[in-house]
Parts: structure tokens; C-alpha cells; sequence
């Protein structure tokens, strides 16, 4: 199951009728500490992926990741965490991976970069 932290309702559709034709269920979260939340309530393991829009209202994606790699749990530290965003600036790569987020997706996001990205991180 992915978690998908995007505060855009067309975002939001997109990722989810993308992850959803490869059987990949989804649970939307519209703001970084929402996500956090939801997270921090679900069972160990209940979600295999974090997709994370870095430009959310309240707390950010960056802050988000932080807060969920602070978590106590185990597999705070070893969920993947896709950072989603236009900003592809060496510097904001830099800032997403030093957040604790495993890759830097660009929007608007290309379906294949992101099955290679699960690919990568998840195997099943």
C-alpha cells in the first residue's frame, strides 16, 4: 500500500490511477502533518512506499519525511520515501535526500520513473 502525501486533488487522481493500474492501493493524505499522522496510527509495515509532495500547506514534504524517520517505529527508518515536485535543482535533491527521502520524483510525474523507483525499493 502507498501512502501519498499530495494537497492537489488533480495530483492526488494522477498518482493514484497510476499506482492503481499496477495493483497498488493507495491511501491520500492533504497535508505533511496529515501524512505524519496516518503514519505514525497505522499498523508496522501497513504501507510499503511514502510518495511525498514537497510543497504542502502547514508542514512541507521535507518536514514530513523528518518527522516520520524520527518515529519510533521500525519501519519509520525503512520505508521508502519518493519525494514529488518541479523543483529539480541539485540543491533541492540534496534537501529531500538529507530529509531522509529515498528518491527525488520531478512533476509532472512520469509513470515509468515511478515504477522504477518502486522497483528499486520494493521486492515482492
Amino acid at each position: 500500500m502507498a501512502l501519498v502525501a499530495e494537497d492537489n486533488d488533480i495530483n492526488a487522481e494522477i498518482i493514484e490511477f497510476m499506482l492503481g493500474k499496477y495493483g497498488i492501493e493507495t491511501v491520500l493524505a492533504e497535508k505533511g502533518q496529515v501524512t505524519v499522522d496516518t503514519f505514525a496510527e497505522s499498523k508496522l509495515h501497513e504501507h510499503d512506499v511514502i510518495f511525498m509532495d514537497i510543497m504542502m500547506p502547514v508542514m512541507g514534504g521535507i518536514e514530513a519525511a523528518r518527522a516520520i524517520r524520527g518515529l519510533g517505529r521500525e519501519d519509520a527508518k525503512a520505508v521508502p520515501i519518493f519525494a514529488m515536485t518541479a523543483n529539480a535543482f541539485a540543491d533541492d535533491v540534496q534537501r529531500s535526500i538529507e530529509a531522509g527521502m529515498n528518491e527525488h520524483l520531478t512533476k509532472p510525474l512520469q509513470e515509468g520513473e515511478i515504477i522504477k523507483a518502486i522497483n528499486k525499493y520494493i521486492k515482492k
